[in-house]
């Protein structure tokens, strides 16, 4: 298996991902939530790692992305930035956070400080871009994400696909060319319909980064659930790389066999 970082390379930049769409290279994007996953992701030559607000479900267990906190997301992405060293990190502001833009703007100087991250990603478009130029014009790079945006799930009251009708598909487009023109240096297009996301990626000059969006300029997803690790998560949009659930489950009951036949520790395995 190829591995993508051949030689040491210089630390990855926002405004480097706009070059690699200019230059037809796709975007290879994972969301890890610790050190020791991000340093592995880091090692391959990812490009970028996103911190996502979805440790709601995948860490704390919650049912949505809403009752993540600020503490927690700076814990989690601090965690995440010490183990890279090269790719982009990006970092979800949780729900409510970036309500107004005094909000955002403190909030994001907040998360920008404590976990030493590279960049930031919101939710929205049109009723959020003050706060985006806000943000921007302190000199974070922000990425947008539009479609389906799991911080609105009560309103939406499903995770079904989005922009599926011509109203709300005209609206994602004038949103995306809005966050375009707020400085964004990428979005994120989640559960739209593939003919939508390639029309946005060919009218926008900034990268967009799929899931669930069809043949974007990049792609992401949970590392937890590319690897396999829950079998009741199966999307549609999400190819599953590795069964680690299966691997996990059959480590530990051989584990508790050797415990339990006083096989384990052996006389190597003992000081």
């Amino acid at each position: 298996m190829k591995n993508y970082l051949s030689t040491e390379q210089a630390k990855v930049t926002a405004c480097q991902l706009i070059k690699m769409k200019q230059n037809g290279e796709k975007i290879a994007i994972l969301t890890p939530y610790d050190y020791t996953t991000a340093k592995i992701l880091d090692d391959t030559g990812i490009d970028a790692i996103l911190i996502g607000d979805s440790a709601s479900n995948v860490m704390a267990g919650y049912t949505t992305t809403v009752p993540i906190t600020l503490d927690q997301m700076i814990f989690y992405a601090a965690s995440v930035v010490r183990g890279v060293k090269r790719a982009l990190v990006i970092c979800d502001m949780p729900f409510g956070t970036y309500s107004n833009p005094i909000d955002g703007v403190k909030n994001a100087i907040r998360i920008m400080q404590e976990s030493q991250c590279d960049a930031l990603k919101l939710e929205g478009g049109i009723e959020i871009i003050d706060t985006v130029k806000k943000i921007i014009e302190l000199g974070i790079p922000v990425m947008g994400h539009l479609g389906l945006t799991p911080q609105s799930i009560h309103k939406f009251g499903t995770y079904a696909v989005r922009a599926k009708e011509e109203e709300e598909a005209k609206k994602l487009i004038n949103d995306a060319h809005a966050l375009e023109d707020a400085g964004c240096f990428g979005i994120v297009l989640e559960k739209i319909p593939a003919k939508l996301s390639a029309l946005v990626s060919s009218e926008l000059s900034i990268p967009t980064i799929g899931i669930g969006g069809g043949m974007c300029d990049g792609q992401v997803l949970v590392i937890d659930d590319m690897l396999g690790k829950n079998k009741g998560f199966r999307p549609k949009f999400l190819r599953v790389y590795a069964d680690l659930h299966s691997v996990i489950t059959n480590s530990v009951n051989q584990y508790i066999t050797d415990v339990k036949a006083m096989d384990f520790p052996n006389s190597n395995e003992q000081y």
